[in-house]
């Protein structure tokens, strides 16, 4: 089953904000999926001891750099979707968990930090590339921006990651409440209360076109036809 992996190596990009909005919206269709939490900060681990985490979310924490091709195996024999939030350092884990992936997706901020990070996941694909010998599906996908204005320096590693060639998410992620609710609270956005949190519609659209062009990109690299 198919294996996503959220890695850059500049900690704070937004890896585990959008890992949680992926599992929870593929949750909220009916997938089983399995979250590998490779953060050293287990934030989706303790969102998943609060009230609300659905019960086809299992989380498996407290992974080895040893162990982690073990785990990911595991999890795409027992789930349909295996979402990996991986540290953020460039370590043997993250490299480990690329070569695993049908689709690595790379956070990255509107700053030069983030797109420095985000060249380091890129150079570490290539490389997992060429050991297995096979091509590894990854974007970029925009984090934090805002929904009113787009700043300059987002519009900046915009236009550096364009003219690098690098395929970015048409759909970023918006700096929205409802995000941080969600480790606070717990639960998914679907159970949320518009009544308790700004903009939960927004925020709900967000997260569905999101994990819409994940499932995309994905069957595209199955079938490279659908990407033409």
């Amino acid at each position: 089953m198919p294996v996503i992996a959220f890695a850059n190596p500049k900690g704070g990009a937004g890896k585990t904000t959008c890992a949680l909005l992926l599992a929870t919206e593929l949750a909220s269709k009916g997938a089983t999926i399995t979250i590998i939490d490779a953060d050293p900060e287990r934030w989706i681990s303790q969102w998943g001891r609060l009230p609300g985490k659905p019960d086809n979310v299992t989380i498996v924490g407290d992974v080895s750099e040893d162990g982690v091709v073990d785990a990911i195996e595991a999890a795409a024999e027992a789930t349909q979707f295996v979402i990996v939030d991986l540290e953020g350092t460039a370590s043997l884990m993250v490299s480990n968990a690329i070569g695993m992936a049908d689709l690595v997706a790379i956070p990255v901020q509107g700053s030069s930090m983030d797109a420095k990070g985000g060249a380091k996941t890129i150079r570490l694909i290539r490389n997992q590339e060429k050991l297995a010998r096979r091509r590894i599906a990854h974007a970029v996908v925009l984090t934090r921006t805002s929904a009113a204005v787009t700043s300059r320096a987002l519009r900046n590693v915009a236009e550096q990651l364009e003219a690098g060639g690098i395929d970015v998410f048409s759909t970023a992620i918006v700096e929205r409440a409802a995000y941080r609710d969600l480790f606070d609270f717990g639960g998914t956005l679907a159970n949320m209360s518009p009544s308790q949190t700004s903009n939960l519609d927004k925020a709900q659209t967000n997260a569905r076109e999101f994990a819409g062009e994940v499932i995309a990109k994905l069957r595209a690299s199955a079938d490279p036809k659908e990407a033409a």
